[in-house]
């Protein structure tokens, strides 16, 4: 399945980061994502390659100019 990501939507990923937290807030998108833990707020670069294949869901931000 083929996700679109959009800064600001919450990517789930197949492993937990250390604090718990298994989702993950998109703070930017190219060849490398920015991702921010909803957890504890730790911010690491990846690469897209490594979040598509690691995805299990994605949850989009909510439209809120609608």
């Amino acid at each position: 399945m083929t996700y679109q990501y959009e800064v600001g939507d919450i990517v789930k990923l197949k492993k937990q980061h250390p604090c718990g937290s298994s989702e993950w807030e998109i703070l930017r998108v190219g060849a490398d994502f920015r991702l921010k833990c909803t957890g504890c707020g730790h911010q690491i670069m990846i690469a897209r390659k490594l979040v598509e294949k690691n995805t299990r869901n994605l949850q989009k931000k909510s439209e809120e100019n609608t």
